[in-house]
């Protein structure tokens, strides 16, 4: 029985089925197979509607390709190339910053030739390049830019998606904000867009001066300077992505999401040694045939503390000043009052050394006085030690009722290097970090010589006399300094300054000239104090 029932459901299913053709045959529903499709497309137009039911929903007008070029945008701060083919960097020439210090200098290029074969401002969509992978027109021209601000549109198509890049410029800033507009031919509930980055290394000739892949997550910043490891593994880092990018001391190349959207950024060093990085929205709806709108920022340029306060996405961390900036930043503004008074980097230095060291002058007074008593003291101490040799309790005991006694503290010497300590960490920070010092000019040649000697404040001398004399007057401090302690301890503070000779014999010259100001200043200071105590 049960088997009839199954045969003649089969049967009426199987005449339901070509009654149905047949019908809608008929009525001409279904296309008659001698006819081509091309031919009924022709014929009746008006059937697109039905079709439309059963496609994706793609965009109306068709796409029209140009023909890629290169289209300059001229700016009081920058010269910029793009290439038309997908809006990407050529080239991004600073005005106001040389290559080096020679002559004929050519200007600082963000983006060298070796940094535009990785599209740097190219657009990825679904992890597809845009820029080669897409067809793009554009119908501008150049753009000359005095005031204000000007943009750039870009035309794309990649595989039916629409893409619209609008570039717009400012020319009191090295910040471009742009808006992607895509329209995807299906939807897409998960896709991904990422922004490229791209440049070789940046860092001047100082060791102190590194190349280093950057971000900042939710206001907190992070960087990788390891060579070895950016190649071999990269960096990655995802969440609510303030800014992300390429930098050195003195120049930065980053892309700043709209807040609030999460990122992940990618970055590695490339086998031809360029710096490649990329920062990839996720999770962007993209619904068929809607438009959708996404905006995100760029910033090629010099790190700028005065064009970076004003930048959006707290970019202007990206000056780090370390754990005393506190201090550091009001030094930094001092020294550059100093500079627009006298007009000279390095006498700007001398000024704030000279001040820094009117500021401490007490403090260092009061170490010398306790110096001098720990001194007097001596023979006393010499006593104690023989008399109670063989009970250190008891030596040790004796020891601090004579500094209790006589009002010695014997970290009086001590503590007010300990408190300039801080200002030194800060102001190595604050000249690190200073722009401004980038081939900034004391002495610029050799004294009877067409020799380049402290031109550029920001890299090492290149002869090594400001530090031998650095090392030369701490030899000399300790030599004045009263012998205080036991003869090995005495030896042990003699060697300090081979030892500080060596460690800044490959410091910025800026940083090595005020530590040289503050020790001849020091020795001043001591001779005075000594006749006059």
């Amino acid at each position: 029985m049960d088997n009839r029932r199954l045969i003649l459901a089969i049967v009426l299913a199987v005449g339901l089925m070509f009654g149905w053709q047949l019908f809608a045959e008929h009525m001409g529903w279904i296309e008659q197979p001698q006819q081509p499709v091309v031919t009924e497309q022709q014929q009746a137009p008006a059937e697109a509607p039905k079709a439309a039911e059963v496609k994706a929903v793609v965009p109306v007008a068709q796409f029209v390709p140009s023909e890629g070029r290169e289209v300059r945008v001229d700016t009081p701060l920058y010269e910029a190339v793009f290439h038309t083919g997908g809006g990407v960097l050529q080239s991004f020439k600073l005005k106001q910053y040389d290559a080096d210090l020679q002559p004929e200098s050519p200007l600082f290029n963000m983006i060298t030739p070796a940094a535009a074969t990785v599209a740097p401002m190219g657009l990825l969509v679904n992890g597809q390049p845009s820029w080669n992978m897409g067809q793009w027109n554009f119908d501008g021209s150049d753009v000359k830019l005095e005031n204000g601000t000007a943009t750039l549109t870009f035309n794309g198509d990649l595989n039916g998606t629409r893409i619209q890049r609008v570039l717009t410029f400012h020319a009191d800033t090295y910040l471009m904000d742009e808006k992607v507009t895509i329209t995807a031919a299906s939807a897409n509930p998960a896709a991904r867009v990422s922004y490229n980055l791209g440049a070789t290394d940046m860092s001047s000739e100082s060791n102190y001066d590194m190349m280093s892949m950057a971000w900042d997550l939710k206001g907190s910043l992070d960087y990788d300077s390891d060579v070895e490891d950016l190649t071999q593994k990269g960096v990655m880092a995802n969440g609510e992505i303030y800014w992300a990018g390429l930098m050195s001391n003195y120049f930065l190349s980053a892309v700043l999401p709209e807040v609030g959207s999460t990122s992940v950024f990618k970055g590695r060093i490339t086998e031809g040694g360029v710096w490649r990085a990329a920062v990839e929205l996720q999770d962007i709806n993209l619904e068929a045939g809607q438009p959708k709108v996404l905006k995100t920022s760029w910033w090629i340029g010099p790190k700028s503390r005065d064009l970076l306060a004003t930048a959006p996405n707290e970019l202007s961390d990206s000056v780090d000043l370390g754990v005393f900036s506190f201090i550091a930043i009001p030094m930094l503004k001092l020294l550059t009052w100093m500079q627009n008074l006298v007009g000279n980097w390095g006498i700007a230095i001398i000024l704030l050394t000279v001040l820094i060291k009117i500021v401490f002058w007490p403090l260092s007074r009061k170490s010398f006085k306790s110096m001098e008593k720990m001194k007097q003291l001596q023979p006393v101490m010499k006593q104690i030690q023989e008399k109670y040799k063989d009970d250190k309790q008891a030596m040790q005991r004796e020891i601090m009722q004579l500094y209790k006694t006589y009002g010695v503290n014997p970290m009086g010497g001590c503590l007010p290097i300990l408190i300039q300590l801080p200002v030194f960490v800060a102001l190595y920070q604050a000249l690190l970090n200073c722009i401004e010092l980038r081939h900034a000019s004391f002495v610029t040649y050799l004294p009877g010589t067409d020799m380049l000697w402290l031109a550029d404040l920001s890299v090492k001398d290149p002869y090594y006399i400001t530090p031998l004399v650095m090392g030369a007057t701490m030899f000399l401090q300790q030599w004045l300094s009263p012998s205080v302690g036991d003869p090995q301890q005495r030896k042990i503070m003699m060697i300090m300054p081979v030892i500080f000779t060596v460690m800044f014999i490959n410091f910025p010259s800026g940083l090595v000239l005020y530590w040289l100001c503050n020790n001849v200043l020091s020795i001043a200071q001591q001779a005075w104090t000594l006749r006059n105590k």
